[in-house]
């Protein structure tokens, strides 16, 4: 599996509710419609760690079946639009994104 890795940071308080409905009307949709996307998983952190503030406010995984598949998504329309999108959110609600790009590892779990 070959995944992108998206975090957002947090909009101002006052941005919160004017946030969330764009990313689940607006956003999500336009990265659902991305050619080749196996799953999409969008995550709102609550906290991190020992209670503190956590480290990203919202998290997505794109998941792809290879690297291939996500070149060829990326060459889309579809992808562009997404992409696009994300400049209208990071200039409207003053957040910032981080992209990571890479492979699934899945690590054997030990007994309990």
């Amino acid at each position: 599996m070959y995944k992108i890795i998206a975090c957002w940071s947090a909009p101002k308080s006052e941005d919160v509710e004017a946030f969330e409905k764009h990313y689940a009307e607006v956003h999500l949709p336009a990265a659902a419609r991305s050619p080749h996307l196996r799953k999409l998983v969008a995550i709102r952190t609550d906290t991190n760690l020992g209670g503190s503030d956590p480290s990203f406010y919202r998290v997505a995984e794109l998941h792809y079946d290879s690297e291939a598949d996500l070149q060829a998504s990326e060459q889309s329309p579809e992808f562009a639009a997404m992409r696009a999108d994300a400049g209208v959110m990071i200039e409207r609600f003053g957040v910032s994104l981080e992209v990571g790009i890479g492979t699934e590892v899945e690590a054997e779990l030990s007994p309990a």
